[in-house]
């Protein structure tokens, strides 16, 4: 069934919002989870799409998840299936984050390759070059990856670049090798110490999650009974926060990680908004205008990929010129044409995006192509004249919980329509 949201905009977002359970810390715990002999509760589940698409590709191994409000107990004990569906592993990227658990708990997986936004290539070379080192025989199977190890052990690797799912794989699969691994040039981005500290609960032996080189030290199994809250989402945190501004609002972000969004915090604060950081909660307060900035997307602590397309509609609407030079994903300018629809004058050269500042954007019918380009039609729409529609919505679904009501909540004219 089909949905979109229309937004009369112009309304100035005040008040009050909770951000939920991270998206990218979610997915890969839940996977860790099949390294455990042991029953797992997590707390501050996000409800989204691909949340719901990890519960049913743990459920096809055998796994059973009780999934109730905002809480999930897993039991991996059912364990049987070492082949994940092709009809899951489509839907979601995210879905290869099985091996590693897989390959490290019982030897051997067949996983086909993922599907999820297609905002660039995003290899698993770097995956099965790590699975390799660590002992496993790599095999293509009809379009499906295939790895077998009679036992894991430890090994020194270099990733060629710090990728967050290829970190999280050689973890997850190291964790149960014999002897010891080090992963060099690894991703530090928050998930990733957020998967250490869960592994480590497990009974897990890794440190150095945060910097380039993670150390673990494999052991035999992983049997503690633990419960674990999921840390909040930054690209939620950082999406409130430019919805905040551009709309000249006011609105306090609780249960938020300042220092996880400090480069968003630096590039808002750069261009004149006032943000103020507490413990665990953000306060934006906009002015009626704001200047230009420039912004290169960066592995973290830079400037997040994620949340290129948000700031290219605030710098939109920036006075002068602003320059987004995108360094993680090829692809990651689809939204653009959009927002030329819109009445953003944006002009793309290679990686880079040059925004000149218009007074105002104008609504219109406008597609989301992936999770991160919808947040920016909505936040173009929240800011615009007249009424804008967004269809696929499906794509902020799977990123976002109930986007819509929380940000009518804040005072937005929005509301959601299906066929």
């Amino acid at each position: 069934m089909a949905e979109r949201l229309h937004i009369t905009g112009g309304a100035r977002l005040t008040g009050s919002v909770r951000i939920n359970g991270a998206k990218n810390a979610i997915l890969p715990l839940l996977a860790g989870t099949l390294l455990s002999e042991r029953r797992v509760l997590l707390e501050e589940v996000p409800s989204l799409n691909d949340v719901q698409t990890m519960k049913e590709a743990l459920e096809s191994l055998g796994v059973k998840v009780d999934w109730t409000g905002d809480t999930m107990e897993i039991d991996p004990m059912g364990l049987r299936s070492l082949e994940m569906p092709p009809s899951l592993t489509r839907r979601m990227r995210a879905s290869n984050l099985v091996m590693g658990p897989l390959l490290g708990r019982c030897g051997r997986f067949k996983v086909s390759y993922p599907g999820g936004c297609t905002i660039g290539s995003r290899p698993m070379d770097l995956h099965l070059k790590g699975f390799r080192a660590l002992g496993a025989v790599i095999g293509d199977d009809h379009g499906s990856v295939t790895a077998e190890a009679a036992g894991l052990k430890g090994a020194d690797i270099h990733l060629d670049f710090p990728s967050v799912g290829a970190t999280e794989n050689i973890m997850m699969a190291a964790a149960l090798a014999q002897g010891t691994t080090i992963i060099r040039n690894a991703a530090r981005e928050p998930e990733i110490v957020e998967l250490q500290n869960f592994l480590n609960k497990l009974g897990a032996r890794i440190r150095g999650a945060g910097l380039d080189t993670i150390r673990i030290d494999g052991v035999k199994k992983l049997e503690q009974e633990v419960s674990h809250r999921v840390i909040p989402d930054r690209i939620e945190t950082g999406t409130f926060m430019a919805a905040a501004a551009i709309t000249r609002g006011e609105v306090m972000i609780t249960n938020a990680i300042p220092e996880h969004v400090e480069a968003i915090i630096a590039k808002l604060r750069e261009a004149g908004v006032s943000i103020r950081e507490e413990a665990d909660r953000i306060i934006v307060a906009a002015p009626s205008q704001w200047k230009a900035v420039d912004i290169r997307t960066m592995p973290f602590s830079g400037f997040p990929t994620d949340m290129q397309p948000q700031m290219m509609v605030f710098l939109s609407l920036a006075q002068g010129t602003s320059i987004i030079t995108e360094n993680i994903f090829e692809n990651r300018f689809r939204h653009v044409g959009e927002l030329r629809r819109m009445g953003a004058q944006v002009h793309l050269q290679g990686r880079s995006a040059v925004i000149t500042g218009v007074p105002h954007l104008t609504g219109t019918m406008v597609q989301a192509t992936d999770l991160r380009a919808g947040a920016a039609l909505v936040l173009g729409g929240l800011a615009a004249e007249n009424t804008t529609t967004i269809d696929g919505v499906e794509h902020l679904d799977r990123g976002y919980e109930k986007l819509d009501s929380r940000l009518k909540m804040l005072g937005a004219r929005i509301s959601r329509e299906s066929d």
